[in-house]
């Protein structure tokens, strides 16, 4: 799963710029770089105060977790209370992937990593340039090194698939490494396996048939009810919201807010798949951006288009909703996330 299409990129990062970046984290300082999913906002996974600087300069609130990265050689098993089986059966299929799995927290380890809960979320992503910082850092401490790192962006903003998305969010203040575009443009499935038995907390790239497949037995979907289900990250029900207000609406509503949008004389961003907008592709007002027609693509669009939405100058942002299908499940959960954040406002 480590085949990625940045890996022959001339412009990637070289050895002497990775091992600067290295030597930050090391030094407590953060760091934002590419994985396949976003791009992380990282700090020292060992350090309370490099953690508590993520929570800072994001805005997170400190009882909601961040998610640690391990090099490929990384071992696992030193952040967890307990390694098992099933936690081994997945890094076999998925690592390095974007799967997030949450296991109890190895005492050893800061509460600060997880928000002070008794667990913890490990990941080894799979972007050649992560790979690298992480490979580095964590020679720097015998070969234990983590690194802390939610989505380098301001706390429920759109999260970056881009240098320059983080850029845009921080300015100067964070050192960033270039990867180039993140290549699945959503977060990592977050996957619990610290109550003994297998829970979809988060979807993403990696699908619960996929995980069935694995274990042999379906992961329970978290319905929120379960008192005793641990925090994760991007789980709160407004998330991932650009500053235009968005509505999320099966295609046939959308039409009827167009047309109040076309007499009220109002500008408006449409999203959605070319087979479905019609006239409404070239209609006065619509600043239409055609859909990706499947999934994959769709994620890798999703977030980079909602900035740019953002900055077109329009007063809305109307998206067709999707089908309600297993390959949905992923970018349903962000769309949802997002227009969630405007509910009361429409």
């Amino acid at each position: 799963m480590s085949d990625h299409p940045h890996s022959a990129d001339a412009s990637m990062p070289d050895a002497a710029q990775i091992d600067h970046a290295a030597a930050l984290l090391d030094a407590g300082e953060l760091v934002a770089f590419p994985t396949e999913t976003v791009y992380g906002l990282g700090g020292d996974a060992a350090s309370t105060e490099a953690v508590a600087r993520i929570y800072a300069a994001k805005g997170r609130p400190a009882n909601h977790p961040v998610i640690v990265h391990l090099a490929p050689q990384g071992d696992p098993r030193y952040w967890v209370e307990a390694w098992p089986a099933s936690a081994q059966q997945l890094v076999d299929a998925f690592w390095p992937g974007p799967l997030t799995l949450i296991l109890k927290r190895a005492t050893r380890i800061p509460a600060a990593v997880s928000g002070g809960q008794d667990s913890i979320g490990l990941r080894c992503p799979s972007h050649p340039v992560a790979q690298a910082l992480l490979t580095a850092f964590s020679a720097r401490r015998a070969g234990h090194g983590g690194v802390a790192a939610p989505s380098a962006n301001r706390f429920g903003h759109v999260s970056p698939t881009t240098a320059q998305h983080v850029r845009d969010e921080f300015g100067g203040a964070i050192h960033v490494l270039d990867g180039g575009a993140s290549e699945v443009g959503i977060e990592s499935t977050i996957l619990d396996l610290s109550r003994g038995f297998p829970v979809l907390l988060r979807p993403g790239r990696v699908t619960p048939a996929e995980i069935a497949a694995v274990l042999g037995e379906a992961p329970r979907l978290a319905d929120g009810s379960d008192a005793s289900t641990p925090r994760a990250s991007g789980t709160l029900k407004a998330h991932y919201a650009p500053g235009t207000p968005l509505v999320l609406l099966p295609f046939e509503a959308l039409e009827t807010l167009l047309r109040h949008a076309s007499l009220a004389h109002e500008r408006v961003a449409l999203v959605a798949r070319a087979s479905r907008a019609g006239l409404w592709a070239q209609a006065d007002g619509v600043h239409f951006v055609a859909a990706p027609e499947d999934p994959q693509s769709y994620a890798r669009a999703l977030y980079s288009l909602l900035r740019t939405l953002d900055r077109a100058n329009v007063t809305r942002i109307l998206i067709e909703k999707l089908p309600s299908t297993p390959e949905w499940i992923a970018v349903n959960d962000r769309l949802g996330r997002a227009a969630a954040a405007f509910d009361t406002q429409i």
